[in-house]
């Protein structure tokens, strides 16, 4: 989950080596915090929070296969 993650949020960045992807396990649970550039913040935001929302379903349909949960946490 993690490296699928930063190759989506790499691909969506302007400075691709400031993107940090965190992942902590809890069981079944996996928190993933995704740090990007501040000026590169609204790309992976997108309006309304539609992208952050693209990559929140991609990331939980690939959990599926693993039946795990997935959280993804986007941090200044």
């Amino acid at each position: 989950m993690k490296e699928l993650l930063e190759v989506l949020a790499k691909s969506l960045v302007d400075e691709p080596d400031q993107v940090v992807v965190t992942e902590t396990e809890n069981g079944k649970t996996i928190v993933l915090e995704l740090s990007v550039a501040p000026e590169d913040m609204g790309r992976v935001i997108g309006k309304q929070g539609r992208i952050a929302k693209a990559i929140r379903s991609v990331v939980k349909a690939a959990a599926l296969k693993e039946d795990k949960k997935v959280i993804v946490e986007i941090k200044q």
